[in-house]
């Protein structure tokens, strides 16, 4: 069996009437169009509560979750089914996998440097996922992000194909769309080499050498921003418009 399985995420299926359009009004991603997307749930400030992939198997959907964020991000979605005739669980006999190359699945929809990914049944767990990922400075999960601590696109959302500006509403939306049209990111997530603790790191892995910053764009030292966060910079040239 192939070494495939990413330990720490876990799925969560949604079934019932219309549960694209449930999820929709929910999250930042289009949901609508071609899946997996990666998205956010957001508290109505614009914050970051849960970050996750959604698929599609049939008519369901399928959350690509961290595994101890499941509970919570069932009970929210609960929340807001209210009566609506939609189910809502972990699927126990699906995992995430992820590969840095082959055949299998599709790539990452945040980042195409980050590999392969797919649902299906659990394999042996993968190595190295942590250190790729962070190794590109991507983050995710509740520890980096921080529940309801930092807004969605200073997460670095908007160059990781993680929101849409014209997808209308959902929980968030209005914060989200103001900092984007007025070009607006004072703060980001950075991934930054550290081998001792700093005192207000977001995250500290010393087994890597590296903690996740909620770092002042202003003023920070040249090359500190991946290339794809830079690259993007460059290639918006001016101020972003409204639609």
């Amino acid at each position: 069996m192939h070494a495939t399985t990413l330990s720490d995420r876990a799925v969560i299926r949604l079934t019932g009437a219309d549960v694209r359009g449930f999820l929709q009004g929910l999250v930042t991603s289009d949901v609508a169009g071609q899946l997996p997307v990666w998205t956010g749930l957001l508290t109505p400030q614009g914050k970051a509560l849960f970050d996750f992939l959604v698929w599609a198997d049939g008519d369901d959907l399928l959350l690509d979750v961290e595994a101890a964020q499941v509970d919570a991000l069932v009970r929210r979605l609960s929340l807001y089914r209210l009566r609506r005739p939609i189910t809502i669980g972990r699927d126990e006999r699906l995992a995430v996998h992820w590969a840095l190359s082959g055949e299998q699945g599709v790539p990452d929809p945040r980042l195409p440097a980050l590999g392969h990914r797919w649902i299906a049944p659990p394999t042996l767990p993968a190595t190295g996922w942590p250190a790729h990922r962070l190794a590109l400075g991507v983050t995710e999960g509740a520890t980096e992000l921080g529940s309801d601590r930092t807004l969605w696109l200073e997460t670095n959302a908007r160059e990781l194909n993680g929101v849409s500006f014209t997808k209308g509403c959902y929980v968030g939306q209005e914060n989200t769309a103001r900092m984007h049209h007025r070009s607006k990111v004072n703060r980001r997530l950075l991934v930054e080499r550290a081998t001792d603790a700093p005192v207000d790191a977001r995250a500290w892995y010393p087994e890597l050498g590296v903690a996740v910053m909620h770092r002042r764009v202003e003023g920070l030292a040249e090359g500190a921003l991946p290339d794809w966060i830079a690259g993007s910079e460059r290639d918006e040239g001016t101020e972003a418009k409204p639609e």
